[in-house]
């Protein structure tokens, strides 16, 4: 077992991670449900993480190994690029120089300093995935991008049991089924080799509709009708779905998030 890795994981670690939704908030105040929230998860798991994240990590660890610093950078470029919301660049950039930064005082290693000097210079962001990929330098390339999608994934499952009305058992029953099809992506990552790539336009414009919000208490009433489509794929609004808003036919799927 390793427990450096089981430290980095961990919800204690102090990096925020915990607290970044993805504009589940937003797209909660459409639809609210388990079903909404199960269609959620396997778009992060097979989009975020199978095409853009995942390959980031997976690229990054290699470049870091290989202190092939130019990739790195430009690894860290793209994954900015990709992020078509404002507020997940900066989000990504901030999490993962903190990841960084304590993660260098807790174990330091000389790849992890000279990436922390680069950032100062502002070579480097780092992103979230890239920092997590040179943190990960004593582990298995692999499970570096099966642990990076259990954090995310545990992430999103802890925000929505702060948004919507489901319970502990529910929630963990959810990660637990999406957690299962973890080592399928991975696979899929490892054998593309390819690299990053992002098209999750409604769940973009969650994540850039969130700061406009009037509340994030846990009584969704509170917050304006943004009018996403129901992330239940290609089905009927769920009962107590409020899709439809302005520019959304009732109804809409959310085939959008999963358009190549």
């Amino acid at each position: 077992m390793n427990l450096e890795l089981l430290h980095l994981c961990d919800s204690l670690f102090p990096i925020g991670a915990f607290g970044y939704s993805d504009g589940l908030e937003a797209a909660t105040d459409a639809c609210r449900g388990v079903d909404p929230l199960r269609d959620w998860l396997d778009v992060v798991l097979d989009e975020n993480i199978g095409r853009l994240e995942g390959p980031v990590v997976w690229h990054a660890w290699l470049a870091f190994r290989e202190r092939d610093w130019d990739a790195l950078v430009t690894l860290d470029e793209e994954m900015t690029a990709l992020r078509p919301a404002a507020s997940a660049r900066r989000s990504s950039r901030a999490m993962g120089l903190r990841l960084l930064t304590t993660w260098q005082a807790l174990h330091p290693d000389p790849r992890l300093e000279h990436a922390l000097v680069r950032a100062g210079r502002r070579e480097l962001g780092p992103t979230l995935p890239v920092a997590f990929a040179g943190a990960c330098g004593s582990i298995v390339r692999r499970d570096a991008v099966e642990a990076f999608a259990y954090t995310r994934l545990a992430a999103t499952v802890s925000a929505a049991m702060r948004l919507i009305p489901i319970g502990q058992t529910d929630a963990h029953s959810l990660l637990a089924q999406t957690l299962a099809r973890v080592p399928a992506v991975v696979d899929a990552i490892a054998a593309r080799d390819a690299d990053p790539e992002s098209f999750t336009p409604a769940m973009d414009l969650a994540v850039m509709s969130q700061q406009y919000l009037h509340s994030r208490c846990r009584d969704l009433s509170l917050t304006p009708r943004l009018g996403f489509p129901c992330p239940r794929l290609g089905a009927p609004p769920q009962r107590g779905c409020r899709a439809g808003g302005p520019g959304v036919a009732a109804g809409a799927s959310c085939e959008i998030l999963r358009s190549a």
